[in-house]
């Protein structure tokens, strides 16, 4: 029984998720729609990418160790271009 605990454990998970980054007054505001509560910050784009995909996994693992489902993103997004 071990064993497979530990397998189980090993095996990667794939998820895909939107995220969303803003200017907010000197930093950059990073959220994900799909995840209530998973917000982040950063000094750039980059460094709220990266803090972002950091909330992301905390996140999630937070919600498993609480035996939580995790939320899949469920969202069509598309991005419309009109002419003035």
């Amino acid at each position: 029984m071990i064993h497979m605990i530990q397998w189980s454990r090993m095996k990667a998970k794939i998820l895909t998720y939107r995220t969303i980054i803003k200017k907010d007054g000197d930093y950059y505001h990073g959220f994900v729609p799909s995840l209530p509560g998973c917000h982040t910050q950063g000094a750039s784009i980059d460094e709220a990418k990266k803090n972002l995909k950091e909330a992301i996994e905390v996140w999630i693992e937070a919600r498993a160790a609480l035996g939580w489902p995790i939320p899949r993103e469920e969202g069509l997004e598309s991005i419309e271009v009109v002419e003035l």
